[in-house]
């Protein structure tokens, strides 16, 4: 069974984007992608990759991330 670690800080991005970590986006309380990988962030913007032609740019401010752990 997975378990979700939220990502808040910048270090948090870039632990689960070294590790290539399992991500699951919320946004206004509703599951808006699952399974992709972080490919790069910035302040502003988190870019996750959930197949090879599917790039998705989420507002930090907007936008609630999870790192998906197995246990």
């Amino acid at each position: 069974m997975a378990r979700n670690h939220r990502l808040v800080t910048d270090a948090d991005f870039q632990e689960a984007m070294e590790r290539e970590a399992s991500i699951r986006v919320f946004q206004d309380d509703h599951v808006v992608g699952s399974g992709g990988i972080i490919t790069r962030f910035d302040s502003d913007t988190v870019v996750i990759q959930f197949g090879v032609s599917d790039v998705a740019y989420h507002r930090r401010e907007l936008c609630e991330f999870f790192e998906m752990r197995k246990r």
